[in-house]
């Protein structure tokens, strides 16, 4: 069952999540997704982070399941909006295949950290993302929780 509270203090910014992906970046990549600060509670800084972050679930149809700020302004999302939705509505019906054959290659290799693909925004806005790392999400007890993708650097197209 999805969360469509948005993250906030209550949901404590969606700490058990959020630590679920960055363990698994960590254990994966080998180094942290980010230098963290003892300022701010560990989900505020990833909500509130200036790159984009989401993750999916394990659905046959993989349902996101979490967005920072940065990536539901980016896709011109609310919270409820996006959570829930099939994450392959983030990519336009000819970039589904490339998308599907990205998420296969992550599986079998665990992450990958060069990824370059178009993706669409609520509006219709096509924009490229470039050097996206995409990793499979693992709890403590190595069981598959889903996918995560972050990114810094795109570009909006015409």
């Amino acid at each position: 069952m999805l969360d469509l509270t948005p993250p906030c203090e209550a949901n404590q910014f969606y700490l058990s999540h959020v630590s679920l992906l960055l363990d698994s970046y960590q254990r994966l990549l080998g180094k942290p997704l980010l230098a963290l600060s003892t300022e701010l509670p560990l989900g505020q800084q990833i909500v509130n982070a200036d790159f984009v972050l989401l993750s999916h679930n394990t659905d046959a149809d993989p349902l996101f399941n979490y967005a920072n700020r940065m990536a539901l302004a980016l896709f011109e999302f609310s919270w409820n909006e996006l959570i829930g939705m099939p994450s392959r509505f983030s990519a336009e019906p000819v970039n589904r295949e490339e998308r599907e054959r990205l998420l296969n290659q992550v599986a079998k290799h665990g992450f990958i950290d060069d990824y370059s693909g178009v993706r669409i925004a609520k509006s219709g806005q096509r924009f490229l993302i470039e050097r996206a790392v995409v990793w499979n999400l693992y709890d403590h007890g190595q069981n598959y929780c889903g996918q995560a993708a972050c990114f810094s650097h795109w570009r909006l197209l015409p």
